[in-house]
């Protein structure tokens, strides 16, 4: 009990330390944010991003209910999913790192935000309609009729499920977001879309969480609605803050105090809110925070086995219960980025979910240069292939398997923001010195 007790309050002074370089106790000083540094960031958000989405794919869906993975899984070989299946590119329960030679695949975890970059960099105002989204999901986005990939079943499939591909048949149908997020057009609004759709926003509005939400609010409601929506804006928030975390300093500190900022989000009384206290007053009180699969069953128990919290478990692609379990990684990976993947991947239900949000986060931390300093020797693979998943994406890189790379997608990034800071922030942009300027509190 000492011990908890002891953690608690250390990690209370912690959270309440400034975590961020850019953040200043002199509400006067306004901000200022380096774009080369910034551009790196963008890279490490992109590659981390994919190797933890293919880290996540191995197990995804694997395990929805006990017998769990746990630690000891780790390194051995994959089990079937629910549906009888493995994944095609790997047997093994470990990091897939792809080949130099090959571009990164898109997958329905990176190809909606690539959606939504390529509409801010064509729109005038980075504050997107919902005719716009509309107008990009049927230009970009096959239907499972005129698909041209198949499944392992020989299926036609258009890499769109659950909420996303009921809110694209209704677009078709002329009706555009928000309404595509409402209860009575759209059955799915709770379930996990949105939250592996739209973290990029945050990271359009640096130290600005409110002009991130605000960005971000019709995407969101593309898909979903009450909790489904206020979790995703919680990841918004953290991606929005996250510039401010130092990654030459204890990176863990930090980030817990950029989640209790995000919390904030959360609606007093949502099960949303309920569920993040729960997972952090079990991490808190864990003698053995190793022991991550404690609390990664003790949410199954509260809130699979039995209703708690204003929640009920329908299906494992909920938007609750992988919030849940993508909040043990978080917690119990101390900042690493390794240890969150691996917590992640293991952790069950739609694993490669949690797993793509937290690697773009870690990823976006470090840097291109210190993810990849990770896994030396290896040798990565800086390209993309959107269309792998998505349709009538120009090539960018005409000399190369995939269709563009990392560096290019966050020069444009850089370009996008450029529109943020100027039109949303009131702030300057400084092409000599290469910075953007604006107030804080927004």
């Amino acid at each position: 009990m000492f011990r908890a007790q002891h953690l608690f309050g250390t990690l209370l002074i912690l959270c309440s330390l400034p975590f961020s370089s850019y953040a200043t106790n002199d509400p006067d000083k306004p901000i200022s944010i380096n774009k080369a540094e910034y551009q790196k960031k963008l890279e490490g958000f992109w590659l981390g991003l994919n190797i933890a989405n293919w880290t996540g794919l191995v197990t995804e869906m694997d395990k929805v209910e006990p017998p769990f993975y746990t630690n000891k899984d780790w390194g051995t070989a994959d089990q079937k999913n629910i549906w009888g299946n493995y994944v095609p590119h790997s047997r093994t329960i470990d990091f897939y790192l792809g080949k130099a030679s090959e571009p990164w695949g898109a997958d329905d975890d990176s190809d909606m935000e690539y959606l939504y970059l390529d509409l801010l960099s064509q729109s005038d105002n980075p504050m997107v309609s919902g005719q716009q989204i509309a107008q990009s999901w049927i230009k970009h986005i096959y239907t499972n009729e005129d698909a041209p990939v198949s499944n392992d079943t020989g299926e036609k499939e258009n890499f769109l499920w659950v909420s996303n591909e009921r809110a694209l048949e209704l677009m078709h149908q002329g009706i555009v977001p928000p309404a595509t997020s409402e209860p009575e057009n759209n059955p799915h609004f709770a379930r996990i879309d949105a939250q592996l759709t739209t973290e990029l926003f945050g990271l359009l509005a640096p130290m600005a969480p409110q002009t991130a939400l605000k960005l971000a609010e019709v995407p969101i409601r593309t898909t979903a609605k009450n909790d489904a929506a206020w979790i995703a804006q919680f990841y918004v928030v953290m991606h929005s803050l996250a510039v401010g975390i130092d990654n030459q300093q204890p990176i863990q500190p930090q980030l817990i105090s950029v989640a209790q900022q995000a919390r904030k989000v959360l609606p007093a009384g949502s099960y949303a809110a309920k569920m993040y206290d729960f997972v952090w007053r079990s991490y808190l009180s864990n003698p053995d925070k190793q022991h991550w699969e404690l609390t990664r069953d003790a949410i199954y128990q509260r809130y699979q086995a039995s209703s708690h919290d204003g929640y009920t478990y329908e299906t494992s692609f909920d938007a609750g219960i992988n919030f849940a379990a993508s909040l043990v990684s978080l917690f119990y990976g101390e900042g690493d980025y390794k240890k969150t993947i691996q917590i992640g991947t293991l952790a069950g239900w739609d694993s490669d979910n949690p797993t793509a949000t937290w690697g773009g986060l870690l990823g976006f931390i470090l840097g291109i240069e210190q993810l990849e300093a990770q896994f030396a020797p290896h040798s990565f693979s800086h390209d993309y292939h959107i269309l792998r998943t998505r349709r009538n994406f120009a090539d960018h890189t005409p000399n190369h398997a995939g269709e563009d790379n990392f560096s290019l997608m966050a020069d444009r990034t850089l370009k996008v923001i450029d529109k943020v800071v100027q039109q949303s922030l009131n702030g300057t942009v400084d092409n000599q010195q290469h910075s953007w300027t604006f107030e804080q509190g927004q």
